[in-house]
């Protein structure tokens, strides 16, 4: 979340930005700058009182020493009267702070000045796109093609448990977990240190990351343990540095892991979630970095070639787009879409987001770093998926299909072991 003193500081400039992403912040910052106000007054009275109580602490400690009881019982009421006003102070600091962040977690991030303008992804700016051609025989849907080569069960996992929970069999599960192999691989080999984390987090690392309170319903709960399952490995692997200060010298820091993620989606209905395009369960290759502000947007730029040259050795058609500020997430300053084109269905499917958060996670966090004069400051934040697999799944289903089955990208095929699915 932004901090309180940035946004009064830079009031105007902040309702300006936030305007860019369809957000009218006015109402909530002049409740915040109240707020705060009242907050300053309450705790300069809390402060006073407190050094009160001290002074006449020692001064009780003191008198006693010298036998004056009179006295000493008198500064003992005194004494009482003002730790009760500050008990009273200290409860309604208490209140005051609660209703400045429930404020704060209703403010989204402030986006980058290169965020364009826009409300939908109608509105997103196509930055690049590969020339790769498209296969003119590629028009069976993916969820077809699975169905005629026995690689995906999508009424199995409705049986099991429901919609949107697939089983992959045979040569579709080899496929499924070549990809995956070959993502980790590829964040290897650019520096990356592979992490396995936990698929359950608590309540505090998921609000460290913005999944709460802002995506609470589209989380899966186990409300008697207070814990919830991890709709991307953005969550448990940033949270590794919760409450952290980090030497300068350790920037930047980078991890990549496997997991799968759940999401509900509650809401989601119709053809654009058929197959593999929306599911409540999926397979995703994550990686993260802890930067310094100074740095992170070098940093962005490249993640962004990173998981650009991973799509190029899958040899699929794919673009990359700059978010406009409706389309923008509530946590992220700015974002680069990687979509892959569906020959079969005719449209760009988004496999994966890469966003720097600047310093709206860590402060939430409290991920800090220390410079080499000793000072402390917040460092920011950056993740993307490298890849999400499911829509490359049926982008690679489709795109490769044939009148003999489904070929395997050549990068993939040391990993699958054959060369296609027929």
């Amino acid at each position: 979340m932004l901090k309180p003193s940035y946004i009064i500081a830079n009031k105007d400039e902040v309702i300006k930005s936030l305007k860019k992403r369809n957000f009218n912040s006015e109402v909530l910052i002049e409740e915040l700058i109240s707020l705060d106000n009242k907050r300053k007054i309450i705790q300069t009275e809390y402060e006073s009182k407190l050094s009160q109580s001290n002074s006449i602490s020692k001064n009780i400690g003191k008198l006693f020493k010298e036998g004056k009881k009179e006295e000493t019982v008198v500064l003992k009421e005194k004494s009482l009267k003002i730790k009760n006003e500050t008990k009273s102070l200290s409860e309604k600091l208490n209140i005051i702070k609660i209703q400045i962040n429930n404020i704060l977690f209703q403010i989204p991030n402030v986006p980058n000045l290169n965020v364009p303008n826009g409300n939908t992804q109608d509105d997103n700016i196509v930055i690049y796109e590969s020339k790769i051609k498209i296969n003119p025989k590629a028009k069976i849907p993916h969820w077809e093609l699975a169905e005629k080569y026995d690689i995906i069960d999508f009424e199995l996992g409705n049986k099991i448990t429901g919609s949107g929970f697939p089983v992959y069999k045979g040569k579709g599960a080899k496929l499924q977990r070549a990809l995956i192999s070959f993502f980790l691989d590829c964040n290897i080999s650019s520096g990356y240190e592979e992490v396995q984390v936990p698929h359950l987090v608590n309540e505090k690392s998921a609000f460290g990351t913005g999944q709460l309170p802002d995506k609470e319903g589209q989380m899966y709960s186990i409300p008697t343990d207070n814990l919830f399952l991890i709709p991307t490995a953005e969550v448990p692997i940033t949270n590794i540095f919760r409450d952290q200060i980090i030497d300068e010298a350790s920037l930047p820091i980078l991890k990549t892991g496997y997991t799968p993620c759940f999401r509900r989606e509650a809401g989601s209905y119709g053809s654009h979630v058929r197959g593999l395009n929306r599911l409540h369960q999926f397979d995703k290759v994550e990686i993260v970095r802890v930067d310094h502000p100074e740095k992170s947007y070098e940093s962005l730029e490249l993640m962004k070639d990173q998981i650009k040259s991973v799509i190029e050795k899958l040899e699929l058609p794919f673009r990359i787009v700059t978010l406009c500020g409706g389309d923008l997430g509530f946590t992220s300053a700015l974002t680069y879409d990687f979509e892959i084109y569906s020959p079969a269905q005719d449209k760009w499917l988004e496999v994966s987001s890469v966003s720097n958060f600047e310093t709206f996670q860590s402060n939430r966090l409290k991920i800090r770093y220390r410079s080499t004069d000793g000072k402390t400051g917040l460092a920011h934040t950056l993740n993307g998926s490298s890849l999400a697999l499911p829509r490359v799944l049926a982008t690679i289903i489709e795109n490769f299909q044939t009148d003999e089955g489904i070929k395997i990208p050549k990068v993939l095929q040391s990993y699958t072991g054959f060369q296609l699915i027929k």
